[in-house]
């Protein structure tokens, strides 16, 4: 269990500058402390032995009110920066995190449900990390020391039996907080798969209800939620049992130092000041130690979410480089992709050329590779052996912004965001014309279907498209793609989820528009098959001559 991670402080800038006030205001109410321990011993002392009265009480009643008003401003101004520093962190985390799972891209990125945990209710779990934790980790390097710096002038046997005692809880700390650590982190990562499943299955409750499958999955659901449950419980658990065996352990640290105290103040040998000193100072030596142990449960999720995201922002996007975007032959030199949940290579070495303004199909069974051979093209993946050469340059030395943006990609599922129709298919081209998008979703097949809706082009979709088809869907994201007029366009089952008539027009679209351009697409339909120019199986040995200039 490591009080304060690292990685925090360098993912989060935020964090060095709060952490620094945190300190400073530790400190001043460290002192403010001692000298409202100090004051509030030497007035009872007053009262009791010297039957001193209000007047003469006076300016030591002032002082007490001013210190305990000044302790008051400290703890508020505590309390606002650790909410203005949990915002800023958990603003520069979410931005990084969301920045760095969009450099991994597809292949590398982790699961979107698991995603949308992290950067919603896993990030905003560190507040009490901020507002709690923190501050009483600061308070716990620093008040045990000013308090025993005060105490051991006054009364040595008492600092004494305090230095030897304190140690104990953080000791108690450490073993109780390892368990209690991947305690959170199980939950935390059961959490994150409840999510992602509950997310597939509502994006596919059409689906499964149309195959009666909805009532399979809601058991599913419910056989997570209760694992999940449990671990909750056993975590709950572990913090309860924790925080008595703290208190317990404090409490009879306190109750040593005051046996001790009562003890030689009926000898004589120790003065009344001194021990009102001592005993009020005691507990509060004790204390932030205590409230770490307490705190630490409370905010033990949101370290969990944040070990999380450090793991996939630690996690190295595919090598780019910074050559400007080439042009010219695309040429794979046995170029083979591996991944570490798989046995088997995702593409096996393959080689193949494409030239300039050729329309090509790869083929071959499902599960070969030829997807992840678009995802070499894309940058989405770097190959473990072989390379991959546009006009002669290496694509691994090449800026990736630049070359994509000579890309157009329609993946094998397409996403449509939440927006508007006309702001899905202007995705890839923000600034085209209304009648270039009206001309874009003609040559996609989606013109008729879009006319057709109440609200045309500005009809706003759901997540994911909801509200349209399938194969709407598709021709949307197909209009997306002739919208942007890229040079080199990759294509995945780009007539997936299209009726036969559509398909026709499509394939004639996709025909036309590859005039002068380079497309590579995926095909399994013996239509797509017969429009392209050449076809290049895949994970096959390449048949004599597939390599040319």
């Amino acid at each position: 269990m490591r009080p304060l991670d690292p990685r925090l402080l360098r993912h989060a800038g935020a964090t060095r500058a709060y952490l620094a006030l945190s300190v400073a205001l530790g400190v001043a109410l460290a002192a403010l402390l001692v000298a409202q321990a100090t004051l509030l011993a030497d007035g009872i002392t007053a009262v009791y032995l010297h039957g001193a009265d209000l007047a003469a009480l006076a300016p030591t009643l002032g002082w007490l009110v001013a210190v305990v008003a000044a302790r008051a401003a400290v703890a508020w101004a505590q309390e606002v920066a650790a909410a203005r520093s949990a915002a800023a962190v958990k603003r520069q985390l979410r931005a990084r995190l969301l920045a760095h799972v969009a450099a991994l891209g597809p292949g590398a990125a982790p699961r979107s449900g698991a995603v949308a945990t992290l950067a919603t209710r896993g990030l905003d779990s560190l507040d009490a990390y901020f507002a709690r934790y923190l501050p009483q980790l600061v308070l716990a390097a620093l008040v045990p020391v000013i308090v025993l710096v005060r105490i051991a002038p006054a009364d040595l046997v008492a600092a004494g039996t305090i230095a030897v005692t304190l140690p104990l809880i953080p000791v108690f700390m450490v073993l109780v907080g390892l368990h209690t650590q991947a305690a959170n982190r199980r939950q935390f990562r059961l959490l994150a798969r409840l999510s992602h499943h509950f997310l597939d299955v509502v994006a596919g409750l059409p689906t499964l209800r149309v195959f009666g499958r909805a009532r399979h999955q809601a058991g599913v659901v419910a056989r997570i939620s209760a694992e999940q449950r449990r671990v909750t419980m056993r975590t709950l658990r572990v913090a309860f049992l924790s925080s008595l065996v703290l208190e317990l352990l404090a409490t009879l640290s306190v109750a040593l130092v005051a046996v001790g105290i009562g003890l030689r103040l009926v000898d004589g040998s120790l003065g009344l000041a001194t021990a009102l000193l001592v005993l009020i100072l005691a507990p509060e030596a004790y204390l932030p130690l205590r409230q770490v142990g307490a705190n630490y449960h409370a905010s033990a999720e949101g370290l969990a979410a944040a070990t999380e995201v450090f793991e996939i922002l630690e996690t190295p996007p595919p090598p780019a480089g910074a050559a400007p975007a080439p042009a010219g032959v695309i040429r794979f030199e046995g170029a083979a992709v591996r991944h570490e949940d798989r046995a088997e290579a995702s593409l096996p070495a393959f080689t193949a050329a494409v030239r300039p303004g050729e329309l090509v199909a790869l083929t071959g069974p499902s599960g070969c590779g030829k997807s992840t051979a678009l995802a070499l093209l894309m940058g989405f993946a770097a190959p473990a052996e072989g390379r991959v050469l546009v006009g002669g340059t290496d694509l691994s030395t090449v800026d990736l912004d630049a070359w994509r943006s000579r890309v157009a990609w329609l993946p094998q599922r397409p996403w449509l965001s939440s927006g508007t129709i006309a702001d899905n298919i202007r995705l890839g081209a923000a600034d085209a014309s209304e009648a270039a998008v009206r001309q874009a979703a003609e040559l996609a097949g989606a013109l008729d279907f879009v006319d057709a809706l109440p609200e045309g082009f500005g009809t706003r979709l759901g997540d994911d498209g909801a509200g349209l088809s399938a194969g709407q869907r598709q021709r949307i994201a197909l209009a997306r793609v002739f919208l942007r007029d890229a040079p080199l366009v990759l294509l995945d089952e780009p007539t997936a989820n299209l009726d036969a008539a559509t398909e026709r027009d499509i394939l004639a679209a996709i025909r036309a528009h590859a005039t002068g351009r380079t497309v590579v697409m995926v095909a399994h339909r013996p239509s797509l098959v017969a429009i392209a120019d050449r076809v290049i199986p895949v994970g096959k040995p390449a048949p004599a001559g597939a390599v040319t200039a």
